[in-house]
C-alpha cells in the first residue's frame, strides 16, 4: 500500500470525468467524494472534450449504451490521451452482446487506456478466452493471472481483473490484493465506483502499477471495515457503513482489519 498516492488525492482532489452508467452515478459520485476525489458526470458529446480537458483523469464504463454515448466516450478519451491524463475503461457486459463487444472495440481503436478494469469475464473476451458469465457478472474466475497479463500486453495499458483475488499487470510484473468483502458482490455499482477511484489513484505520482494496487487494497479494506460495524446486518446497511470507510485514513482500515 502506498500512503502518499492516497494522500495525494486528497489534497489535490482530483476531477474525474465520469462517463458511467446511469444506474451507479450517485453511489459513485458520492464514495468518490468520501475518498477524496472530485467526480463530474457528463455525457453529452458536445462537451465531451472540453470536460476531459477540464479534468484530470477520464474514467468510461460502458454500463448503460446508447449511440451518443460512445461517440461521447470516444470524444473524451481522445482529449484526455492528447492532455496526457490517465484514461480507465470499464468494459461493462463487454461479453454480454455484441452491441457492448463493438461499442468497447471502436474506443479502443480509438482511445488508448492507461487501465482496463474488469471481472475476469469481461477482460477474458477482450482477448478471445471464454469464462462463463451470467448478465454483465462473471461466474468462471480461473486464469486471472493469464487473463490480466493478456489484455495488459494486447492493449500496451495496465490490466485489472477484479474478484475475490484482485490482479494487476501492466504486462511483465503482476501484482495480487486479497483485501475485500463478499458484499461488495452484492451492491450494484460497487465494481464502478472501483474504476473512479481506480482513475483518481491513477492521477497521482507514481507508477501505475503502485497506483492501481493502492486503489484496489483501500478498497477491499474500507469494505472489510464495513462489514465488521455491528450494525451493519447485510449489504444494505453494509453500504451506507463503505461511503463512509472510504473516507477514513489508511491506519484506521488496516487496524480495523487486523
Amino acid at each position: 500500500m502506498v500512503l502518499d498516492i492516497i494522500s495525494e488525492v486528497r489534497e489535490k482532489q482530483p476531477l474525474i470525468h465520469n462517463l458511467t452508467n446511469q444506474v451507479v452515478m450517485n453511489f459513485s459520485a458520492n464514495g468518490l467524494l468520501a475518498f477524496g476525489g472530485s467526480p463530474i458526470m457528463a455525457m453529452a458529446k458536445e462537451d465531451a472534450a472540453e470536460i476531459a480537458k477540464l479534468s484530470d483523469g477520464v474514467l468510461i464504463n460502458i454500463g448503460t449504451l446508447a449511440e451518443a454515448q460512445v461517440q461521447s466516450m470516444i470524444i473524451a478519451g481522445k482529449a484526455a490521451n492528447e492532455k496526457g491524463i490517465p484514461v480507465v475503461i470499464d468494459p461493462v457486459g463487454v461479453a454480454a452482446t455484441t452491441l457492448r463487444t463493438k461499442a468497447f472495440q471502436r474506443i479502443a481503436a480509438e482511445v488508448q487506456p492507461t487501465a482496463i478494469k474488469g471481472n475476469a469475464g469481461e477482460l477474458a473476451h477482450l482477448v478471445g478466452m471464454s469464462l462463463e458469465t451470467k448478465g454483465v457478472d462473471s461466474v468462471d474466475t480461473d486464469n486471472a493471472d493469464e487473463i490480466t497479463r493478456k489484455v495488459a500486453n494486447k492493449f500496451d495499458t495496465l490490466a485489472i481483473v477484479t474478484g475475490k483475488v484482485d490482479v494487476i499487470s501492466d504486462g511483465e510484473e503482476m501484482i495480487s490484493n486479497q483485501t475485500g468483502h463478499a458484499w461488495l458482490s452484492q451492491v450494484t455499482g460497487a465494481g464502478c465506483l472501483l474504476g473512479s477511484i481506480l482513475t483518481a489513484c491513477l492521477s497521482t505520482t507514481g507508477t501505475p502499477l503502485k497506483q492501481a494496487y493502492t486503489a484496489v487494497k483501500f478498497y477491499g479494506l474500507a469494505a472489510e471495515q464495513a462489514a465488521s460495524q455491528p450494525e451493519v446486518n447485510g449489504p444494505g446497511t453494509f453500504a451506507a457503513h463503505f461511503i463512509d470507510a472510504l473516507a477514513m485514513d489508511l491506519s484506521q482500515l488496516e487496524g480495523s482489519s487486523s
